[in-house]
């Protein structure tokens, strides 16, 4: 069995999931990277960016709404390893275009959900079942799965209804997991991301711009993949072992009711 703890990103090749990946290497993960094509660019060059941080690096290529490949996933993950100590559930899509929604339609829905509501939650109870069998097996062990999800778990915007539905689901989940899971030992967490600059939010810069300086977020900035990262580390290192259950947001202030 792997002496170092294995960490699991969804979505791993760029943005958020790239910039939790870094993090947790940093603090002495080995790193299972998923994402839908291992041999992209992104993914290629994230393994040198692991292991100069004295981190292994895997990469499994696999469409995590694909439910069916989920068992195979997590095998070969316990073959190469022989444990899994922290699921950091990321991956996630947006509409391929913003539809109003009295436009929407069943598939646009279902594509969103699939990969940011259904996929997650079938991988992480699977992995969980995992966490289970491995308390008896490696020592120290201290495993935890976390849920990203976004402001709009909280917030309305009708041109993106299959986001808003999915995160919100996702959001409950992490609560259901949390509450069945303390019973295992197992944390399970809330990272609620704001206004983040990636490639999925730069379709909207120009009005994200606007509304920053409107002052829409309280600290009057873009939150960077970096800033979702650090929260992610903190959990992971243990700086919050009494919060099972716990959302965190890092969004700036967004989730400030101002009156």
């Amino acid at each position: 069995m792997n002496t170092k703890p294995v960490a699991i990103i969804t979505g791993a090749s760029r943005g958020i999931g790239r910039a939790i990946s870094l993090s947790l290497a940093s603090e002495g993960y080995d790193i299972v990277a998923i994402a839908r094509t291992p041999d992209s660019e992104g993914m290629h060059s994230l393994q040198p960016e692991v292991e100069k941080r004295g981190s292994a690096f895997f990469p499994i290529g696999i469409d995590i709404a694909n439910t069916s490949l989920h068992d195979e996933a997590i095998s070969s993950i316990l073959e190469r390893y022989g444990r899994i100590d922290l699921l950091v559930n990321n991956a996630g899509v947006a509409p391929i275009e913003r539809k109003d929604l009295l436009d929407l339609t069943e598939e646009d829905f279902d594509r969103v959900t699939d990969v940011n509501l259904r996929g997650p939650v079938f991988f992480a109870k699977k992995v969980a079942r995992e966490m289970i069998w491995m308390r008896e097996q490696a020592k120290n062990y201290r495993p935890a799965i976390m849920f990203v999800t976004s402001f709009l778990a909280h917030a309305s915007f009708a041109h993106m209804i299959e986001v808003c539905i999915s995160k919100a689901g996702l959001s409950m989940a992490s609560l259901v997991f949390a509450d069945r899971l303390s019973e295992e030992g197992i944390k399970v967490f809330e990272i609620r991301p704001g206004i983040i600059e990636t490639e999925m939010t730069h379709r909207g810069k120009d009005k994200f711009d606007k509304l920053i300086a409107e002052g829409v977020v309280p600290q009057k900035r873009w939150g960077t993949p970096e800033d979702v990262a650090r929260a992610i580390a903190s959990l992971a290192r243990g700086d919050w072992e009494f919060s099972t259950g716990s959302v965190f947001d890092v969004s700036g202030g967004l989730n400030i009711r101002s009156f």
